[in-house]
């Protein structure tokens, strides 16, 4: 694998590390309002990405279909909202601020089911970068290397709360620091792992591509609707994060359509 697609691919697992790394410098955690503001700032980088680096390149290179190039992107979408469905209900898993576990019953500790909700969500952020480096090296006229590294530093972005969100949190409940660092970090490193197996299946993605972009797109989405907007808006402090949510989303848009 050239060696800029490894270390685009490595990008985003590095922001969550570095938001996880939180766990060392943080004494008291965070505040309500701030990890709000955080989990808005995700969901507005993750929504912009599904559309600037996922759907309209999904519908560019579907073109050729004229009116009709639409089709694959949609079909795409869908499927990757029901992938994110299937894997909702088969990984027992607790999201932040939850009393209830989702998925089949277990065993697992509870911060072992805080771990697997976000890894879970990493999975389509990593689909999404290898899929966009994928038409890069398809030499796609529509995803250029700035646009693929745009997208692994929106994602890398986001993954920075991201990571703290995990990390702090499991620290509270009794993990040692170091332990909650490796957790935290560890549930980024699905991302590099999907993207160089999207990127290793270029041989089926590359006809594909427009249903691949997609299908990340739908997944991502999923993610966002299912778990974080909930997560941002319960309660009080619901402002914070709708006004983050409007930044990530801004950020993003700008990065991509800049770089791109």
């Amino acid at each position: 694998m050239d060696l800029t697609v490894f270390y685009g691919l490595m990008i985003p697992f590095a922001g969550t590390a570095l938001g996880s790394a939180c766990v060392f410098f943080l004494k008291n955690g965070m505040g309500d309002r701030v990890q709000r503001g955080l989990t808005g700032f995700a969901s507005g980088v993750m929504v912009a990405a599904s559309i600037w680096s996922l759907l309209i390149p999904a519908m560019d290179q579907a073109s050729g279909l004229g009116v009709w190039a639409f089709l694959p992107a949609a079909g795409g979408f869908w499927l990757g909202v029901l992938f994110l469905l299937l894997l909702d209900h088969a990984v027992p898993h607790l999201h932040q601020r939850s009393q209830e576990a989702e998925g089949p019953r277990s065993q697992l500790k509870r911060t072992t089911m805080l771990t697997l909700a976000v890894t879970l969500h990493n999975i389509p952020e990593g689909m999404a970068v290898g899929a966009v480096y994928a038409g890069f090296l398809s030499d796609s006229a529509q995803i250029t290397l700035t646009g693929a590294v745009a997208l692994s530093l929106g994602i890398a972005i986001q993954n920075f709360p991201e990571g703290a969100i995990l990390s702090l949190p499991l620290c509270a409940e009794g993990m040692k620091k170091s332990r909650a660092f490796w957790s935290g970090a560890l549930s980024g490193a699905v991302e590099p792992v999907a993207a160089a197996l999207t990127i290793l299946a270029s041989g089926w993605v590359i006809p594909a591509l427009p249903c691949l972009l997609s299908f990340a797109a739908g997944a991502m989405v999923y993610v966002v609707v299912e778990e974080l907007i909930p997560e941002m808006s319960q309660g009080e402090h619901a402002h914070a994060g709708v006004l983050a949510f409007a930044a990530g989303f801004t950020l993003m848009m700008a990065l991509d359509v800049a770089l791109g």
